[in-house]
């Protein structure tokens, strides 16, 4: 079983993130123990089925570069997280569906320029 994915951010983004994940989603903050807090960033609980599934950890890192081509990939409701995402302005870019038949799925960017992947259950 998966415990947690680590991406990482810029100092002084964490706001930013939070409204993401957590507004834009809807995943819970976590939180991080008071020694790994004083680094910065934030982790999220990821939704599973019946309850969460994984966590979000993102990590402050100097000389930030956003992941372009890495990404995790998460389980959602495609149609209802790609409406709250566009809704939020951010880009939905839906993926072909010969890729991976059966799987419908998109990709976006989170407010750092991470990419992020959603995918039908």
């Amino acid at each position: 079983m998966l415990h947690h994915v680590q991406i990482a951010a810029p100092a002084g983004s964490e706001d930013r993130l939070r409204e993401f994940y957590s507004g834009v989603l809807g995943w819970a903050e976590l939180p991080k123990p008071p020694l790994l807090a004083a680094r910065g960033g934030c982790w999220f609980a990821v939704p599973g089925r019946g309850g969460p599934d994984a966590e979000l950890h993102v990590g402050i890192e100097e000389g930030f570069q956003p992941a372009r081509k890495a990404h995790p990939a998460f389980v959602v409701d495609v149609d209802a997280t790609a409406a709250a995402v566009e809704r939020a302005g951010h880009e939905v870019r839906w993926a072909d569906p010969a890729e991976i038949p059966g799987r419908r799925r998109f990709h976006t960017a989170d407010p750092v320029g991470n990419r992020l992947e959603f995918l039908e259950g």
